[in-house]
This record gives structure tokens, C-alpha cells and sequence, in this order.
């Protein structure tokens, strides 16, 4: 059956026409009648007439002005609905194109990474059995069990499996005792707490003990300073080397026949590389296994002996004296409690990921001081403090996965925020808030407030600022030329080989 809808323009013109020859015939009857009956004139019939004629002008022209003003309400209303629409579009060519992104660069395969880390554990496990059965209580000597902590173990890993980070607990004499220097506000500061790391004092029972009981471990580990012996790191670093390139070569021969290993040391890190035989694994993938040294603060904090991250240009520190705070055990228990509480397809870790990897793809245009000072300040421990403000300040239910662009937009907009203000505070050391679920020692609630941004250059910093803005904007654009083979991730830097 035919439809017919009414035409507006078609039906006002008519009833206007119509109207105009109804009043045309109404006075024309009315005046063929006053000439019958002889009481009217010829000039009260052309009077009629104007008063016609204006009355239909103005008919015409209040059609004309209502027609008109329809028309632009309908062209306005037209355009917001193309425009909604075209945004819609937009927005969903953003998500295809990320999500297509995300499957063929980001994600992880969960068979290849869970036989990665099962051998990664196994050569570990062999290394610490090793270094407690030789090991004497006068120095630094191994404690418990390792510590699995970064991407690889948080489930937001990208590019491949083949970089993992392992925390090596050592343990001082029981009789001395780590004492970290932090600032308290309103007390005078002896040692401030700048990029999260800080200087770490050892106590004697007595001080006449260092000299009769402690000198060989003084020696070895310690500098002296105006506030007591303090832990050096670059020293316990280069002990750690000396003592892992030793348990390697007596546990080299029992995984010969499973893999090849060695021991290199890039930047002055320390780095465990696998290569494993095609016989042994499906996985045929090249491992790095980054040992920290870290010793225990109780509550799973620990401090650890490693190269200073901070800005460069801060040469005023001695940095061989400072120790990273390690808050992993904390922020591993943080992600297991949202995601317990998220949705299932909460997309909290995939926001994370793609952050990651679009902050490396930009890395590659970048002069070398830029990139540099770009991944540093883009860090991954500094993009994952933004994501867990951004997981206490955003309601659960909207990290649905079908909201993944809304949250990425929180999430360039909340560092842009950072970058601008010049200030992202450490999510743990001197948060006197932090979520319920995490409990801190007090010492490390009543730190001095730590902002990670500290210590670079406005210009830098506004540099950066730009940077992530374009790249937010460009993004498809950048997913399209510049996403290539999973290599572009990886890190190309030179490493030293040790001789074992």
C-alpha cells in the first residue's frame, strides 16, 4: 500500500491561494449586490479592493518570513544532526583502527608469556639456591625467595615477552639495621626524597662495634658521611655483579642442554639473557631478565640498588648513594582489587598498554635529547601513577571496555593536566590518602610528598605537553604509517658482555 506524506510548502501556498480567492469572491458578490440594491459606489468597491490587496500582501509576506525561518531552523537542526554524526563516525574509525592496532602490536599471547616466565622462575630459583648455599653472614648475603614485579607479572606487558624484572632480596648483618632518610614535613630535612628514591643509613647497636665487629663490611658497602654510615648502591651493585656472574657459572652447564645463557650489563644493569634451544620450549623467544638487588623495609616495601632515572641535569646529588623505594607488592595488590571490582571487560590495563605503545611509536621522530628526555618523563612507572589516580577518581562501572575511548580521552587529558601544572605526586610515598585496600607503614605516610616531575625544565616539560597533544590528535594517522613489526618496541641500546 502507497504512502503519501503532505508537502508544507505545497499546502501553505494553497491554503494562501485559496484564501485570496475566497476573499476575492466574498467582496466581489458583496459588491454586485450593493450596485443592485443602488446603495453603494464605485469608490467604496475600489476601497474594498485595496484593503484586499494589502491584506493579502501581508499574508504573503508573514508566509514568506515563516517559511523562511522553518527552513533555517531545519538547516541548523540539519547540520548538529551531521555533525553529531560525523563525530560518531569519527570516533568509530578511532576504536577500529586502535583496537586493530592493539591485536596485531599490543596484545600478548597468554601461552607464550606463561612459558616465558615458568623458565624465567626455574633459572632464577637456581641462581638464589646458589647464591644462599655460598654466601657468609659478615656481608650483604641472599634473603627468602625472589620477587616478580613489573608488566610482565601486572598482565599490561606489550610488544612481546621477552623482557622480564626480577627483585633479589639481600639482607644486611641481623644486628645492624636500615634506617632510609626521608623528609618530614615541617622537620628539618637531612636527606630529601626526590624521584621517589632516597639515602639509606645503617645502624650499630654501638658505635665502637663498626670498627671492632663491622670494618670489613663498612669497607665494602658503606660510606661515611656527616649522618653515619650510609649504604652505597653503586657499591652494592658491583658486589651483586660479582656474585651473580659466580652463581651463573656453576649453574651454566645444568641448563646447557635447555638453553643458552649469559650475563651483560647494559647501563649498569644488570641483565640475564635466555635463548632457548628449539628443542626445549614451543616459545623460541630471546628473554632479558633484569636483576634488582633490593633489600626488605618489612610490609613489602623494599629498596633497591639501581641506576639514577631522574633528570640528568640534577649532578648536585650523589647518586651512587641513593635507593630506588620499591612499592610493587602494593601496586600488584592495588590492580588484583579493582579488577575483582571492574567489569570483566574492564579496559583499565588496556588503556595502559596503548599509552605505552603509542609513546614509543612517537619516540622514533624525536632528535635524541627530545626522545630521550620524552621517554623519561613518559616513563612507564609515571604512566602508571596516572592510571591509578584515574582508577580511584573514575566511577568502575564506566571502564567498560565499550567506553575504551572516553577513558583514554580521561587519560591524555588528566597528564596534560600533569605536564602543565608541572606536578604528578607519588601515588604512595606521602599520600596521606591512599586507598583503603593498600595499607603503608607510617614512616612512609609521613614522607615529604614526592612529585615525580620534579627536576625537569619548564621548556622540557611544555615540550612534552605539545607532544602528547599532537599525538592524541594524530593518532590514527600515526597507528596507520607508523605502526610497523613488533621490533620498533624494543629496546636497541648496546650491551656490555661480561666473560663467563
Amino acid at each position: 500500500m502507497t504512502v503519501y506524506s503532505l508537502n508544507l510548502k505545497v499546502f501553505w501556498l494553497l491554503v494562501a491561494f485559496l484564501f485570496t480567492c475566497s476573499w476575492w469572491l466574498f467582496l466581489a458578490l458583496r459588491r454586485d449586490s450593493n450596485v443592485e440594491e443602488g446603495g453603494g459606489c464605485q469608490e467604496n468597491g475600489f476601497t474594498h479592493l485595496q484593503l484586499l490587496l494589502k491584506l493579502c500582501f501581508v499574508f504573503l509576506l508573514f508566509y514568506i518570513v515563516l517559511r523562511c525561518c522553518n527552513s533555517t531552523s531545519v538547516c541548523r537542526h540539519g547540520n548538529q544532526d551531521l555533525t553529531i554524526q560525523q563525530e560518531v563516525q569519527q570516533q568509530q574509525l578511532r576504536r577500529n583502527l586502535l583496537e586493530s592496532f592493539y591485536e596485531h602490536h599490543i596484545k600478548l599471547s597468554p601461552h607464550v608469556l606463561g612459558h616465558s616466565k615458568a623458565h624465567v622462575s626455574q633459572i632464577v630459583g637456581e641462581l638464589i639456591k646458589v647464591g644462599k648455599a655460598k654466601q657468609q653472614d659478615t656481608g650483604v648475603t641472599f634473603r627468602g625467595d625472589f620477587v616478580q614485579i613489573g608488566s610482565a607479572y601486572e598482565q599490561h606487558k606489550i610488544n612481546s615477552p621477552d623482557y622480564f624484572d626480577i627483585l633479589m632480596p639481600l639482607k644486611i648483618p641481623q644486628s645492624l639495621k636500615l634506617e632510609p632518610l626521608f623528609a618530614v614535613p615541617g622537620k628539618e630535612s637531612t636527606a630529601p626524597v626526590l624521584q621517589g628514591s632516597t639515602m639509606c643509613r645503617v645502624a650499630a647497636p654501638k658505635k665502637s662495634e663498626w670498627v671492632k665487629t663491622y670494618k670489613q663490611f663498612s669497607d665494602y658497602f658503606c660510606s661515611e658521611t656527616l649522618h653515619g654510615h650510609q649504604l652505597s648502591s653503586a657499591l652494592v651493585l658491583k658486589w651483586f655483579h660479582w656474585k651473580i656472574q659466580r652463581c651463573l657459572n656453576v649453574i651454566r652447564y645444568q641448563f646447557e642442554e635447555r638453553c643458552h645463557i649469559t650475563l651483560s650489563v647494559c647501563d649498569d644493569k644488570l641483565i640475564l639473557k635466555i635463548l632457548p634451544r628449539s628443542d626445549y620450549v614451543c616459545c623460541h623467544i630471546s628473554m632479558s631478565v633484569r636483576l634488582i638487588p633490593a633489600f626488605h623495609l618489612g610490609d613489602s616495601v623494599f629498596l633497591t640498588a639501581q641506576v639514577w632515572s631522574g633528570p640528568s641535569h640534577l649532578e648536585s646529588l650523589n647518586h651512587d648513594a641513593h635507593w630506588g623505594i620499591n612499592f610493587s607488592k602494593h601496586e600488584q595488590k592495588f590492580l588484583n582489587w579493582f579488577k575483582d571490582q571492574a567489569p570483566a571487560n574492564s579496559c583499565h590495563l588496556k588503556c595502559l598498554q596503548v599509552m605505552k605503545a603509542l609513546r614509543d611509536l612517537n619516540t622514533v621522530t624525536f632528535q635524541p635529547f627530545l626522545s630521550s628526555q620524552w621517554k623519561s618523563i613518559l616513563s612507564s612507572y609515571n604512566l602508571k601513577t596516572v592510571l591509578f589516580y584515574l582508577l580511584v577518581k573514575i566511577p568502575l562501572e564506566k571502564w567498560d571496555d565499550t567506553l575504551l575511548m572516553d577513558r583514554m580521552m580521561d587519560f591524555f587529558l588528566f597528564l596534560k593536566e600533569c605536564l602543565q601544572s608541572q606536578v604528578l605526586m607519588h601515588f604512595f610515598l606521602g599520600n596521606k590518602n591512599p586507598p583503603n585496600v593498600i595499607t603503608l607503614p607510617k614512616m612512609f605516610k609521613d614522607a615529604q610528598p614526592v612529585n615525580l616531575l620534579e627536576g625537569y625544565e619548564s621548556e622540557i616539560l611544555d615540550q612534552v605537553c605539545f607532544q602528547l597533544f599532537n599525538m592524541w590528535i594524530q593518532m590514527p594517522r600515526i597507528l596507520r604509517i607508523r605502526s610497523s613489526p613488533k621490533s620498533i618496541f624494543r629496546d636497541q641500546s648496546r650491551c656490555n658482555h661480561s666473560n663467563i
